[in-house]
Order: C-alpha cells, then structure tokens, then sequence
C-alpha cells in the first residue's frame, strides 16, 4: 500500500521525504521490522520507541513516524527513508493499521462491552446467542480470541494493541464473520487501541474504582471519562441504570439511542421475581413481547445484570426470544463464576478472583445465597506484587467459613514463601483455615469437607490450564483436576 493511503484521515502531519513509497508493513516493535515496513515509534511506559529508529532503518524500514517534540538530532536518516511527524503517534499506529488492512471492522457489526465488572462473561453471552441465533462470529476479550466457535489465541490483555487487534478483525472478515463481540477495556479507550473502529452497539455494565495507579488512571474522572469515549464512537447504546455513575449517560449523550436495563430501577428491560441459588439464577423479563423467565446456569445477581446486558444486544439486532434463553440456559463462561458438575453434586466454582477487589466480590456473593458453608481455596501468583497476599488472606478470612491457602502460580518464587504471606493477614481474623501448599491436594480436601448445602470456591486460576512452577509450565485444569478426585 503506498504511504499517503497509509495516512488517510490523519491531521496536521509534518513529512520530509517521499510519500508515494510502497509501504508492505506497518510495525512499532522495532525487532519485527522487515524491509519495506512503516516503522512507528510510540513513548510507552517502560520502553520508548524513538529510541529504536535507527534499530528499525538498519532492519529495512523505508519510512518512520516520530511524535512531536522528540529529539531527531539521535536519527540518522538516510535520504530513501520518509519521516513523518505526528501529534500522537498511538493515534497514528491505530488509524494506519485500520488503513493497511482496509478497514475490517466496516464489513461486520462490531459490539463493543465496557465496564469495570463483567465484560467478559456479557461478551460470551452475546456470542452464545448470536451463534445460537446462526450467526457467524468473532469474540475478543480477557481470555481469548474465538473465530466461529474456535479459541485461535489466548489473550495477553483485555483489548489488544491497535495493530494486533485491526490484523485480528481482517482474519474475521476472512472467516466470513458477521458479528464481532469485544471488551473494550479504558486502557484500550485511553491508549488509542480502538481508534478508527466502526462500533454499531456499545454496553456499559458498571462502575466502580479500578485501575487507579501510575501507569493506568490517575484518578477515577480519568477513568470514567476514557470508558465514556466508546459512546462518542457510537450512538447506538445499551446501559445499566442500576449503577448511579453509568445511568448520568443518557444525559450526557441526550441524541443517542440508548436503551437501558436494570434490576432496582425503572428500566427497558426490567428483571422481576429473582431466584438466586448456589448454581444457578432464575428470573422474569421482556424479552420480547411478553415476559417470558430465563435461566443462566452462573449464580449470583451480577448473573442477571450480564444476562440482560446480553438481551438488550439481542434485542436491538431482532434475535428470536426462544434463541436468546436457550442460549441463557446453556452459557458456560470458561474461568467466570464457572460452576463444575460433578457425581457428589457440591457446589463448586471456579472463578478468576486474583485480586483482593475481586476474591472479595466472589466470596461476597456466594455467601449471600448460599445455606451452608463458604470453602475458599486460593493462593496468590509469584513474581507478581506481594502487597496483596496479606489483604486477600484477611479478605477470606473474613468471609468465607473455612480457606485453604494453597500455591497458584508460584512462577520462580517458593510456594512456601507465598502462603506465608497470605497466613500473615489471616491470622488478623478468626476465620478457619489451613494451609495445604499442594493446590491438588487442597481441592481433594475442599471436597471431602463439604456438603450439597455448601460451595466451595477456586478462586485465582480461572480459564488457566496450567501451572507456572520455576519457568515451567505443567497442565492444571482445575476441571479435570476436579472430575479426577471425585471420580
């Protein structure tokens, strides 16, 4: 593709050089470049890339884009090589990317979910029921990559890179995708990740304080107003009016059309008569014309925020009601509130919670429902921040009836180490533990100690099949793990 097309819809570019070059690559890691390749650099966190041109001109590069006050006197810039100078260039990188692959996201109907909780589990919702519906489609979120039903890459962040990510949606359209589900993280929102998308519906599920730190928001202004960017992408919007900071949107976007959805609150799509147990939620709503009860096999009331997010989307695109509950009653989100069947018929779930924030919502919703006990069984990551080992040991403690702390992926640190730590901030409360460093062996007692009235919860692994113990990686599907030790 020639330059200049490369830089269609970008304003206020400065050039030296020439702009009628072939360009047969776009890249801003410098160790990819090849030779013909557009070579973007972007000032990141850790790393900057203006750093790497003359890296990336050795390597082939035939043009570079710079950002505006970076210092060109370290380039030395051979007279075949194009510089370009842009205001932003994470801008820049996601615009051109939309450019060299031809705009993919304009060839499907693109549903983008935002909020602090529940992005993942709405988004295997809406896939569920488009797939159920017979549609074709894509998802992209936390855990993975699906094309049609097939996982083809696992996820190294919520919302990819705006290169990565628009590479992804050309696969899709080869795949004769239809409809496109994705999480937009406000990282992504922030970080230009998603600039130049053609969204046609967008959800927000919720809001409450995250990311809050050096690297992400500096405070939660910042953090909500990089999530209310979707909606100045798209007009056609869905939200809980439940949450106190989302139901301000309608306000704020007064000529969108916007549909809302919620439990407490006059709404669209109003839940009614919920039943909660320890497996599953049960309630009455409008999907279509008349109220007609849906089931979702993933227990707690968030359940039934996800689950009537999901039905505004089907809603909206004219899914039949019977295809929106039959897809309801059979969702399985790997590693969210996942509920393992077994021969004993224990409750039992496994759920991503690996952050204190997080363990304590699981903790604290199953408890709400449950008759019995609350088993928790979790440990905390190595190399990772060690802070939290203490509060999330004090957060179980707290909650939960009884905890086995126990390793998760202890990466190159001693197990030992880790459940010493998380013992620390127990210790603070009078909850009962005990400490079973084998993560096996902690679910084979988890087991053996509980009831039908009880639920047992594996917080931290998730959708993870594996253990990272010193660099290696050994399978650990806590599944199988589970199927194994009752069967």
């Amino acid at each position: 593709m020639k330059l200049n097309k490369l830089l269609l819809g970008l304003d206020n570019l400065k050039a030296k050089g020439n702009l009628d070059i072939e360009i047969s690559g776009i890249e801003s890691n410098s160790k990819n470049i090849k030779e013909g390749f557009l070579f973007i650099a972007i000032k990141g966190f850790s790393v900057d890339g203006h750093d790497y041109i003359n890296n990336a001109i050795e390597a082939g590069a035939k043009a570079i884009m710079v950002q505006e006050g970076c210092d060109l006197k370290k380039i030395k810039l051979p007279a075949d090589v194009t510089l370009i100078m842009a205001k932003d260039t994470r801008q820049a990188l996601a615009i051109c990317s939309c450019n060299f692959y031809d705009n993919p996201s304009r060839k499907f109907q693109l549903i983008g979910v935002t909020g602090t909780k529940g992005k993942t589990t709405t988004t295997f919702m809406i896939k569920e029921i488009l797939e159920k519906a017979g549609y074709k489609v894509g998802l992209i979120g936390t855990i993975a990559t699906y094309i049609n039903g097939k996982m083809i890459s696992e996820s190294s962040r919520t919302t990819p890179e705006s290169l990565e990510l628009q590479k992804t949606f050309a696969k899709m359209v080869e795949a004769g995708v239809q409809y496109v589900v994705m999480e937009v993280s406000s990282q992504s929102l922030k970080l230009h990740r998603v600039d130049g998308c053609n969204f046609n519906i967008v959800v927000f599920t919720n809001f409450s304080e995250d990311h809050i730190s050096e690297k992400e928001h500096p405070d939660m202004k910042d953090y909500f107003e990089s999530k209310l960017k979707l909606f100045k992408m798209c007009d056609n919007g869905i939200i809980n009016v439940d949450d106190l900071q989302v139901s301000k949107i309608p306000k704020l976007f007064p000529d969108s059309n916007i549909m809302t959805y919620g439990i407490d609150n006059y709404c669209q799509m109003l839940a009614k008569d919920i039943t909660i147990t320890n497996s599953y939620v049960d309630f009455r709503v409008k999907v279509s014309d008349r109220n007609e009860r849906v089931k979702v096999d993933i227990p707690g009331r968030f359940s039934v925020y996800n689950a009537l997010a999901a039905i505004c989307v089907a809603k909206k695109i004219g899914v039949p009601s019977e295809k929106v509950i039959e897809a309801l009653a059979e969702i399985k989100v790997p590693g969210r509130s996942e509920m393992v069947p077994n021969k004993k018929e224990i409750p039992i779930m496994i759920d991503y919670a690996h952050s204190p924030e997080s363990l304590q919502n699981i903790l604290s919703a199953v408890k709400s429902y449950t008759k019995g006990k609350v088993i928790s069984v979790f440990g905390c990551g190595g190399d990772r921040d060690k802070g939290k080992r203490p509060i999330m040991g004090e957060v179980s403690g707290k909650i939960a009836d009884f905890t086995f702390i126990t390793t998760d992926n202890p990466r190159t640190e001693k197990p030992e180490e880790i459940v010493k730590e998380i013992e620390e901030g127990i210790k603070k409360t009078k909850g009962k533990y005990k400490v079973v460093v084998d993560r096996k062996e902690a679910i084979k007692e988890a087991i053996e100690m509980a009831s039908k009235q009880d639920i047992i919860v594996l917080a931290g692994k998730g959708h993870e099949p594996y253990q990272e113990i010193n660099g290696k990686t050994y399978p650990f599907d806590e599944r199988i793990i589970v199927k194994d030790i009752i069967g």
